[in-house]
């Protein structure tokens, strides 16, 4: 998942919020250096990663890519699904998008100093743009995939993506409203674990499907 879907199962705790962010750029294992909070979101981010790759409705996603795209179409979908979060923001959370914004910089403004230095540089950009806000404009997807593209050694695969994002569109944003009630009750779930049993060792498996879709996360 891209960014406004993990802060948005972190919230409102300030520190999974943070972890939130630092869980695309902490590798390796976690040994207690961070504050617990920042820790454990760090943990929640990887078990969402985990749960979202294995979930059939993704694995079906997925192989409808056209093969160019295919081993590309995770990054495609992220950053579909914050597009179609903010679409459908109302479902989901009480807090107005832009007020929730708002409060997810404040939250990882305060907790900057325990993020790496990968998370900082993001931080800054995700406030002097607002990026969160820009993801419910459609246009900014396909721009942003071209930007990612741009890191890649090879060639860009998303010189032209506008349209075969466009052409899967529809069907993405189908998954997205039947995935995300699923990710939500697992996210809940794994929140309750990771307060329960701290050990890292002590793992609910990411593809554990006792979920129901009537669970929401508080927002």
């Amino acid at each position: 998942m891209n960014y406004l879907a993990h802060f948005h199962l972190a919230w409102p705790d300030p520190g999974l919020v943070a972890g939130g962010l630092e869980g695309d750029y902490r590798k390796g294992l976690l040994r207690g250096e961070l504050p617990h909070g920042v820790e454990t979101g760090v943990r929640l981010h990887r078990a969402i990663d985990a749960y979202t790759d294995a979930h059939p409705v993704l694995q079906q996603l997925r192989s409808e890519f056209p093969s160019k795209l295919r081993r590309y179409a995770g990054i495609l979908i992220d950053l579909s699904f914050d597009h179609f979060l903010s679409v459908h923001w109302a479902r989901y959370c009480d807090i107005p998008l832009a007020d929730f914004n708002r409060q997810v910089y404040t939250a990882l403004s305060e907790h900057r100093l325990h993020l790496s230095e990968g998370s900082q540089r993001m931080l800054h950009r995700l406030i002097d743009h607002d990026i969160l806000g820009m993801y419910a404009d459609w246009e900014t997807i396909p721009a942003s995939a071209q930007r990612i593209g741009q890191r890649f050694r090879r060639e860009n695969p998303f010189l032209d993506i506008d349209r075969d994002l466009t052409s899967q569109r529809g069907r993405m944003e189908q998954a997205f409203l039947s995935f995300y009630p699923d990710l939500q009750s697992f996210s809940l779930e794994r929140q309750q674990l990771l307060n329960d049993c701290p050990d890292p060792q002590s793992k609910l498996a990411p593809t554990d499907n006792r979920l129901s879709r009537n669970r929401t996360t508080p927002c």
